[in-house]
């Protein structure tokens, strides 16, 4: 792609592609992606807060987080220091949860500002670098916890990797961390079904890299996982699903796979939004939830697309 930035766009956007014919009716003819901000070192966690029309995202090594305002399109920051914060989602409170690298844990901001710390430590040893982060429906907070952030000093700073790479779960009603797996090679991103049936994991650890796919038991436990994707020479990061559970995956992998792969329920490639970055995470949002949020690496990406992410995902 050379069109970038500003330079006019043909519809349908070329972009956007058409990999399976079932992908035809998501693509919107008459939208194009769109570079919303550019200029970070690295973009990740976009989240969308519908009531304030706003985009915060994470530029992790710069360790603040950005705001994107939908009226405007001003860019600011939000928060600086971040603690080099990765993955970010909204509680079913709204409330903002975030992954901070460098202090090793997972916070929410309360509606008054203040911070509370979810998550730090596990059976008395600290947590590596939570990732990402999302949040279920009974108010659980679910987190992947790899060494990405004690690896150096460019994400957070170096530290002795103390416990297993685990997928966490903090129950809403007692705040208990429990272990939701302990079976994943450097878990990173993470995505809900729509009906939270199952939970997909994106695994860092694997080569090639894979998304495999758990059953959630009894809401608080993952069992049978099993691989859903093999990546190939793509490198996926976070993911989310939208209303008929296809996944939206930022990817990357080089010029002819950055940006995002889309997959249905039966794991089948089906589209791709090509970019000229790595999108390393995404989210849906804007008024009717079908405008699809990409960080990618140096710069912020937006595109309408003909569905709808999941509730609070």
């Amino acid at each position: 792609m050379d069109r970038w930035p500003g330079s006019p766009v043909r519809y349908p956007d070329p972009a956007v592609q058409v990999i399976d014919p079932s992908f035809a009716k998501y693509r919107l003819n008459l939208a194009a992606v769109e570079r919303l901000a550019t200029g970070f070192r690295w973009a990740e966690g976009p989240v969308w807060f519908g009531d304030g029309r706003f985009l915060l995202w994470s530029d992790i090594p710069n360790n603040r987080v950005m705001k994107w305002e939908e009226e405007t399109g001003a860019v600011s920051v939000f928060r600086k220091p971040s603690n080099n914060t990765n993955g970010n989602t909204r509680d079913r409170q709204g409330r903002l949860v975030s992954c901070e690298h460098d202090a090793r844990r997972v916070t929410r901001t309360e509606h008054d500002g203040t911070i509370t710390v979810l998550a730090d430590s596990y059976q008395g040893k600290p947590l590596n670098s939570p990732n990402d982060v999302v949040c279920k429906s009974d108010g659980s907070i679910w987190f992947s916890d790899p060494p990405f952030g004690i690896l150096g000093h460019y994400e957070g700073h170096p530290a002795a990797v103390e416990l297993s790479t685990n997928v966490y779960r903090v129950d809403a009603r007692t705040a208990e961390l429990t272990v939701a797996t302990d079976t994943v090679p450097r878990p990173n991103g993470l995505c809900f079904s729509p009906d939270e049936s199952k939970l997909y994991v994106v695994v860092s650890g694997a080569e090639p890299r894979e998304i495999r796919v758990f059953d959630v038991v009894e809401g608080a436990r993952l069992a049978n996982g099993r691989v859903f994707i093999n990546c190939g020479n793509g490198v996926p990061d976070g993911l989310r699903s939208d209303v008929d559970g296809n996944l939206w995956c930022g990817w990357g992998g080089g010029e002819q796979e950055d940006g995002v792969a889309i997959f249905n329920p039966a794991g089948k490639r089906i589209g791709r939004i090509s970019l000229p970055e790595r999108c390393a995470n995404l989210c849906f949002g804007g008024v009717r939830r079908n405008r699809l949020f990409m960080a990618a690496s140096q710069s912020v990406y937006a595109l309408y697309v003909n569905t709808q992410g999941v509730a609070g995902g």
